[in-house]
């Protein structure tokens, strides 16, 4: 007797073509949940594209907006109800105004816009100039409207006429700077409303760009830092077969350059005799200023501390010294004038706990080849902190430790072997330095 075949179509739930249990991890098995949880992917994606546009519709309504279309709801409530017939005539005012300012949002406004600062860096203090260019690019007219470049918290709204086909029009801007930072500047948006102001919708053309407002500096005299100028570089204890510093005369080793045999003593002993050196690095500059805000009295204070790093920074570079700015755990990028400035533009107060001490270490640690370090702090750090903070830089390194102290008269003193320079304006600090290093 054979043995009815069943169909796959009449298996039932949850057991194999062969009758027994069905694999959970079988495609067959599966396929009911992955297809619901499919369909579950797909009504959540269009609730949230639906959510993301109710969420723009209702963007685009201003205060007064609500205002009207709230009035308009209660009119429309209450006239028909209590049969006021005035209620109802301004429920219908109210709608059509509505309607009709609505209209206003219909279309794009189809710039091209650019952004152009001619300065991407300026000092605190000065204005950073530039132009906003506008241009018509479609086959129809553009009406007037608005335009609004955001710079930093505030903003700037230019109102620009109407513009032909392939007209343009440039709108010149300046923008005051009156603290150290970095700004954004954009994106560019595009107003389009309503004559009333019920309705505003934005367009975002132009991406930003960041303005780089960098701290105050002071010039140094050409000799300001000469103390530390060695065009010989400075001398280390390893030996080396070729460089500057003379050291001593060993005998000859295969593959010694016999450009440095010293005839001399060849001649007197017999015996092949080579010149050595010492082997030298060239001058590095260290400039570490702290973030700790408990050192600083003031915004202000903190401030003339970066300053001041700024000002040594720029002449070591102008040296043509290594110059390494350092903050409490982490480097700042110095290898040029431009990227220090930029990294001191963005540098603000930490409530860290790590204080000059703990960066006197950090830089003792991490640079042990250091040949100049200056300690920039503030008012607050202890006489015991700065000790700290002077014995942990590397041995054979001259060190200075400047005091941001705004407003004080300036001051010297010595601690740990170490000059301490007091400085409570800017203009002192080329004078400070040549008596702390004369």
């Amino acid at each position: 007797m054979t043995t009815p075949v069943q169909p796959l179509d009449a298996v039932p739930d949850g057991m194999a073509p062969s009758g027994e249990p069905a694999d959970p991890s079988t495609p067959e098995f599966r396929a009911p949940e992955a297809e619901r949880a499919t369909w579950g992917q797909v009504a959540a994606f269009v609730a949230r594209r639906a959510g993301a546009g109710f969420l723009r519709g209702i963007s685009v309504i201003r205060t007064i907006g609500w205002v009207a279309i709230g009035a308009a709801v209660c009119c429309w409530i209450v006239g028909p109800m209590n049969g006021w017939r005035e209620l109802t005539t301004a429920a219908i005012a109210l709608t059509i105004v509505i309607a009709l300012c609505a209209l206003f949002l219909i279309g794009r406004t189809a710039y091209e816009v650019s952004l152009d600062l001619s300065r991407s860096r300026v000092v605190v203090g000065e204005h950073a100039e530039g132009g906003l260019i506008l241009k018509n690019p479609t086959e129809r007219a553009i009406p007037s409207s608005r335009v609004v470049l955001p710079v930093g918290q505030g903003r700037g709204v230019f109102a620009v006429r109407r513009l032909a086909t392939d007209e343009s029009v440039t709108e010149l801007f300046q923008i005051p700077t009156h603290a150290r930072g970095v700004l954004p500047v954009g994106p560019v948006s595009v107003l389009r409303g309503d004559p009333l102001g019920l309705f505003e919708r934005v367009e975002h053309r132009a991406d930003p760009t960041d303005l780089y407002v960098h701290p105050r500096t002071v010039a140094f005299s050409s000799d300001t830092l000469g103390f530390v100028r060695d065009l010989e570089g400075l001398p280390t204890s390893d030996l080396a077969r070729d460089d500057i510093a003379f050291h001593a005369l060993t005998e000859y080793q295969p593959g010694d350059d016999l450009r440095h045999v010293h005839w001399r003593s060849t001649a007197r002993t017999g015996v092949t005799m080579m010149r050595t050196y010492e082997q030298t690095r060239r001058s590095h500059f260290v400039i570490a200023i702290s973030r700790a805000r408990h050192e600083y009295r003031s915004d202000e204070e903190f401030e003339l501390a970066v300053s001041i790093a700024a000002s040594i920074g720029r002449r070591g570079m102008h040296d043509a010294f290594d110059v390494d700015l350092r903050t409490q755990s982490r480097a700042l990028r110095g290898d040029s004038e431009r990227h220090m400035l930029d990294s001191l533009a963005d540098l603000d107060l930490d409530r860290t706990r790590q204080g000059i001490d703990e960066l006197g270490a950090f830089v003792g640690a991490d640079i042990p080849a250091a040949s100049f370090v200056v300690l920039v702090t503030g008012r607050g750090a202890s006489a015991t902190e700065l000790r700290a903070a002077v014995s942990r830089i590397p041995s054979g390194a001259r060190t200075l430790v400047c005091i941001a102290d705004e407003g004080a008269d300036p001051s010297l003193r010595r601690i740990a072997d170490a000059p301490v320079a007091s400085i409570g304006t800017l203009d002192m600090l080329p004078r400070a330095i040549v008596r702390a290093l004369g």
